[in-house]
């Protein structure tokens, strides 16, 4: 729970000020409405996510395997982009506002050199020292967001608390707030609605609060980490009892994450604590912005909360802020170093140093230093592109976890009340995530550009890789329709007799006729055994072959069906070398490939088709380098 609440709970070292940016002095009810989409969405949402993805996909691996093909794949890639869009700027803005809070101490302030003074700098260092905790291990990542999560949690309880103390025992605070809300003095730039009053206020707060949408990180980190959630003391890898102590974990955090969300709305967003204009940014930026409770903690407020607050009491709370925030992207970070290897390899759609550890580490912390440099290190013009990514995801998993129901409800029979009520819990959480995300886009459309840019290098890098990794082998196994088949799969290469090997369309003429050609052209004599390969396709979208071998005998011809693959060019080519280990080079007699050049090899990368021929040599010369031990093709 900590590793994720380095993601989560850290938003309370800047929620406040956005809730104010967002809300005005309307930031408790707009936070009160995000705490009970909360609650009442994504926790029932992520809940079932956790339930039916133990092996931590999350919602995209959910999405993956509702759909086949190239669609599917699509579909994943723009969801990774938006994914790597949220870990990514994850990472960057915390680490500005870890910079801002940092430099806003005055004892850094005073000791600090100049050059380690200025938030871009500070944020890069930040950033690079988070890679190299990430390249030491992964457990020693862990052990330190347990302490920073408590420590943190611990003094914002403090901060949180007493200022909620303050308000109940100043009894004209929290009526001044409601008279300001009642009269339509919402201290928003552009209010929704004109007027005043509790309806309209109520209103304002039901439009405004996906402006907050930031509170809702966490959760998509939560269940992509399920795998690493123990079962019971007796079996740590009992999946049920993972999938239970995952929802529990959810609903821990959820809970804690209310209360703090509540709490500091009310001790920062209601014009008492602290003043309007501390947290504005123009037309001179106030002290509290990005630090509102940080603001509270050092004794700033002109209101005297707690004797405790002050200098001494405020560093510290610095301290933990500045680290938290620091640390949060190691949940983001953990959430990469899951997602992308899980995905983008398999799909060829990476180098294969994509699927190892350092290398990626290395990899994403460049990236956070251009995204840092790119924005200049400010945590308010990342804060769109941040929410864009959140949501989406979220978006996503209320989609899948809707169609997965509904699916369920097609196939069940029996009693399946529950089911209905359930689906239509689910309709209602995904429209109300459906507009929050409409809205945030529609409020900051430099999130959904920022997060198109990130789509198209996926889209970019992937096809590149697929396109580079094309000529690769990729066999992952043979399999093998039953036991006869095998053993006849095994007679074939064992006796090593058989030296001609013809690729055959399936439907297009009979093996008879095609024999009789094919020795009469190639003068190939009766003596000589000939065995058919027929190929049939699977997920030509895949990258890794893993053909369904069947074998049988007619007469003298035997016919080898390889059945589920991914490339023909691929299949015929590790048929040959296999056939190839138990004697002498064969040949392989293929037909002319008809089509234009440039449709031919577009065939080839996104179908497995294409100029068949060709791709076998080069296949053949890349695995083989001694010709004499190569099998030969014969085009005729």
């Amino acid at each position: 729970m900590c590793l994720c609440g380095v993601d989560y709970f850290s938003t309370l070292g800047y929620q406040p000020s956005i809730a104010f940016e967002g809300a005005g002095t309307l930031a408790p009810l707009a936070t009160l409405v995000l705490v009970l989409v909360t609650l009442f969405g994504a926790l029932p949402i992520y809940r079932h996510v956790a339930e039916e993805t133990p092996d931590g996909v999350g919602s995209i691996g959910m999405i993956e395997r509702m759909f086949r093909g190239w669609g599917a794949k699509l579909v994943v890639l723009v969801l990774i982009g938006f994914a790597a869009t949220d870990f990514v700027i994850t990472k960057t803005l915390s680490a500005a506002d870890a910079a801002a809070h940092l430099i806003s101490n005055p004892l850094y302030a005073t000791h600090a050199p100049a050059w380690m003074q200025g938030q871009m700098p500070v944020t890069m260092f930040l950033l690079v020292m988070l890679g190299a905790m990430f390249l030491k291990g992964y457990s020693e990542v862990v052990g330190l967001a347990t302490v920073l999560v408590i420590a943190f949690l611990g003094l914002s309880f403090i901060v949180v608390v007493a200022g909620l103390i303050y308000l109940v025992g100043h009894p004209t605070l929290l009526p001044h707030w409601i008279g300001e809300i009642t009269s339509g003095s919402y201290h928003l730039a552009h209010a929704p609605l004109s007027g005043s009053g509790p309806l309209v206020a109520i209103g304002i707060a039901l439009l405004v609060f996906p402006k907050l949408a930031l509170g809702l990180s966490g959760f998509e980190t939560g269940v992509l980490q399920i795998h690493l959630v123990k079962g019971t003391a007796a079996d740590p890898g009992d999946e049920h009892a993972r999938i239970a102590n995952t929802k529990r974990l959810l609903v821990a955090a959820a809970l804690i994450m209310s209360f703090f969300l509540i709490g500091s709305s009310l001790v920062t967003g209601t014009d008492t604590l602290i003043p309007a204009e501390e947290l504005r940014l123009e037309p001179v930026k106030g002290k509290a912005i990005d630090r509102a409770l940080a603001y509270l903690a050092h004794g700033e407020s002109p209101h005297p909360i707690c004797p405790l607050f002050g200098k001494a009491f405020g560093t510290a709370y610095d301290v933990s802020t500045i680290l938290i925030l620091w640390f949060a992207g190691a949940s983001a970070m953990a959430g990469l170093l899951n997602m992308v290897p899980r995905y983008l390899p398999r799909y060829g759609m990476a180098p294969e140093w994509a699927g190892a550890y350092r290398p990626l580490v290395i990899a994403f912390t460049v990236i956070n230093l251009i995204v840092t440099l790119a924005f200049r290190a400010d945590v308010s013009a990342q804060g769109g592109a941040y929410a864009t990514g959140v949501l989406v995801l979220m978006t996503s998993a209320c989609i899948a976890s809707l169609i997965h129901i509904h699916h369920k409800l097609t196939t069940t029979h029996g009693h399946v009340a529950s089911l209905w009520l359930k689906q239509a819990g689910f309709v209602l959480i995904t429209l109300v995530f459906v507009y929050t995300t409409i809205a945030n886009i529609l409020e900051r459309p430099d999130g959904i550009i920022i997060a198109s840019i990130f789509i198209g290098c996926v889209m970019a890098i992937s096809f590149s890789s697929r396109f580079w990794r094309s000529d690769e082998l990729r066999l992952k196994e043979f399999r093998f329709a039953d036991d006869a088949d095998r053993m006849l799969w095994t007679d074939i290469l064992v006796e090593g007799a058989f030296r001609v090997l013809v690729p055959h369309r399936p439907g297009s003429r009979s093996l008879a006729d095609k024999e009789a050609e094919i020795r009469r052209k190639h003068r190939i004599p009766e003596t000589v055994p000939i065995v058919f390969l027929e190929v049939h396709y699977g997920d030509v979208s895949e990258f890794q072959n893993s053909p369904v071998i069947s074998a049988r005998q007619e007469g003298k011809r035997f016919v080898i069906v390889a059945k589920d693959v991914v490339s023909v060019s691929h299949t015929i080519a590790q048929v040959a070398m296999e056939m190839t280990k138990g004697g002498a080079p064969l040949d392989i007699i293929f037909g002319w490939s008809k089509g234009g050049s440039l449709k031919l090899a577009l065939d080839y990368v996104l179908f497995g088709q294409g100029d068949i021929p060709n791709r076998v040599v080069d296949l053949l010369d890349n695995a083989i380098p001694d010709p004499d031990r190569r099998p030969t093709v014969i085009v005729g």
